[in-house]
C-alpha cells in the first residue's frame, strides 16, 4: 500500500447513527481533500469509511449532499475552536490574537479540513455557495464583535456597525488568504503564521480602536 493512501477498516458492526455519520464525515472529508469533489467517488468514501455503499447513500444522501455535511461540521468545528480560544477577559490586542492564533491553529491540526472548506468548496461555487457565505459570515460576526467590544474598552466612540463589519471581512479575507498560502508552505509554525497577520492587521485596528483614523488628501 502507499504510504499516502489511508489505511481501509473492514466493514464495521452496527453503531449508533451519530458515530456512523461521524465516521462517514470523517471519511468524506479525508477522501474530498485528497482528490477532490469531481474525482471523488462514493465507492471510495465507503470504503475508506468501513460502510457499504447503500448505506452511505441512506445515511447522507447523494454525493452533493455528503459534501455540503462536510463543509457545514467543518465550519461549525472551526468556528467552534476559534471561538473557545478567544480569551474575552483580555485586553483587545490580546483578544485578536488568541483568536487569530486559535483558527491557524485549527487549520494546522486539521488541514483536509480547510483543503475542503476553502479549496474545494470555493472551487465548485454554484450549489455550495449558500454554505460557504454562511461560514464567512460566521467568522465576519465573531470578528467584527471583537473590534465592537474592543471599541467599548478603550473608551473611544463605538464604531458603527458596517464600519465593525466592514473591517472583520477585510480581516476574515486576509486569514482566508494566508491559511491557503500556508497549505503550500506547511513547514511554517502556526505561530509565526498567526503573528504575521497580527502585525499587519494590528498596527491599522490599534488606531481605529483608538480614534486615530487616517484621512485621504483633499484634492481638487
Amino acid at each position: 500500500m502507499h504510504a499516502d493512501q489511508p489505511v481501509r477498516t473492514g466493514r464495521a458492526k452496527r453503531l449508533p447513527r451519530a458515530v456512523r455519520e461521524r465516521q462517514i464525515l470523517d471519511a468524506a472529508v479525508d477522501v474530498f481533500s485528497r482528490l477532490g469533489f469531481h474525482a471523488a467517488s462514493m465507492d471510495e468514501i465507503s470504503e475508506v469509511a468501513g460502510i457499504s455503499k447503500p448505506m452511505l447513500y441512506a445515511y447522507l444522501g447523494s454525493k452533493e449532499e455528503l459534501f455540503a455535511s462536510c463543509i457545514r461540521r467543518e465550519a461549525t468545528r472551526m468556528m467552534e475552536a476559534i471561538a473557545a480560544g478567544v480569551e474575552p477577559d483580555q485586553p483587545p490586542d490580546v483578544q485578536l490574537w488568541s483568536g487569530l492564533r486559535a483558527f491557524f491553529g485549527f487549520v494546522g491540526e486539521n488541514r483536509a479540513s480547510w483543503q475542503v472548506l476553502h479549496r474545494q468548496a470555493s472551487s465548485q461555487g454554484g450549489p455550495f455557495a449558500a454554505e460557504l457565505a454562511d461560514m464567512r459570515g460566521r467568522a465576519i460576526g465573531l470578528v467584527a464583535a471583537l473590534l465592537l467590544h474592543s471599541s467599548e474598552t478603550q473608551d473611544v466612540p463605538r464604531a458603527g456597525d458596517a464600519e465593525a463589519e466592514s473591517l472583520a471581512a477585510a480581516l476574515v479575507g486576509a486569514g482566508e488568504s494566508l491559511a491557503d498560502w500556508w497549505l503550500d508552505h506547511p513547514a511554517e509554525p502556526a505561530g509565526v503564521v498567526a503573528a504575521r497577520l497580527m502585525n499587519l492587521v494590528w498596527m491599522g485596528f490599534g488606531d481605529l480602536v483608538q480614534g486615530h483614523v487616517w484621512h485621504p488628501p483633499n484634492r481638487r
